[in-house]
């Protein structure tokens, strides 16, 4: 078991190179590509050569004789909601680093990405049903509890429940936000509450896997085990019949995860442990631009 010390300089490790990468990698990106809740009424002044016509207030240029319009500003500041799966299944890791750890380092990445912007964050950690909420709030200590929790929170359920995590965040956030949802999203059922989600909020789904996970290596006859039910199967991986039927299943229920996605509108990025996570996020970024550009 880690001492305090040594969980205080993970952390702090952790803040150091995430908060490079926001500060070169993302650096003006999350602010054009996550827009503020909407438009802020600021002050009426005198129309000048330029200003648009239909921002014209016909009432105060009725009693003043001369043109004014109307100036808004956008409500930048964001609510961004961090929902990362902590369930049995993230433990997994066949490379450096295990699912949670994965999701971790991009949680903080996008929580740092938020704190730089003066965005409030707030997290929900889930399992088989919601293990912690954290409100929504600003800051760097803020962020730092958050990260902390993300690494070294110990969840009491083993499964997966995206239903419960995504009601939950319904309930509780009212106000839209940007819902990042980090999770292998190894569970089914939960079409409606995307749908829901959907509406409600910018929901990005981020998708963390293993190459081992998606590619059974020929080495003989083997053991699974499923982290989360506990049930055992043994499997002869040295049958290539074998081998592609798990290939195809894995693949059939990849492309109807990203079809349903794609059929609610909703962004992704696929994230593997086995691969550097910062070219994804910055292809996510950059693609979301060039979209909002040409809206």
């Amino acid at each position: 078991m880690e001492s305090p010390h040594d969980i205080l300089k993970k952390i702090r490790r952790l803040e150091i190179k995430t908060r490079g990468l926001v500060q070169t990698a993302f650096a003006g990106q999350y602010r054009s590509v996550f827009k503020g809740r909407g438009m802020n009424f600021e002050e009426v002044r005198e129309y000048q050569p330029g200003d648009e016509v239909r921002a014209i207030d016909w009432n105060v240029t009725a009693r003043m004789g001369h043109p004014y319009i109307k100036k808004f500003t956008e409500e930048r500041e964001l609510t961004v909601m961090l929902l990362v799966d902590v369930s049995a299944s993230g433990n997994y890791g066949s490379v450096s680093l295990s699912k949670r750890e994965l999701a971790a380092e991009v949680a903080c990445v996008l929580a740092f990405s938020a704190t730089r912007n003066n965005d409030k964050v707030g997290l929900i950690l889930f399992s088989d049903h919601v293990e912690l909420f954290i409100p929504p709030k600003k800051g760097r200590l803020h962020t730092l509890r958050l990260i902390r929790e993300i690494m070294y929170f110990t969840p009491e359920g083993r499964g997966t429940d995206i239903n419960c995590a995504l009601d939950f965040l319904n309930r509780v956030v009212t106000r839209r936000s940007v819902a990042f949802v980090i999770s292998d999203f190894q569970a089914s059922g939960f079409s409606k509450a995307l749908s829901v989600t959907a509406r409600r909020h910018d929901f990005v789904a981020l998708q963390i896997v293993d190459p081992r996970e998606e590619d059974l290596p020929n080495v003989g006859l083997v053991t699974l085990e499923d982290a989360e039910t506990g049930e055992q199967i043994e499997v002869d991986t040295s049958d290539s019949s074998t081998r592609a039927a798990y290939l195809n299943l894995v693949e059939k229920r990849r492309n109807e995860f990203l079809k349903e996605l794609r059929r609610q509108r909703i962004d992704s990025i696929s994230l593997s442990t086995d691969r550097d996570y910062l070219p994804a996020l910055r292809g996510f970024f950059e693609q979301r631009e060039k979209r909002l550009m040409l809206q």
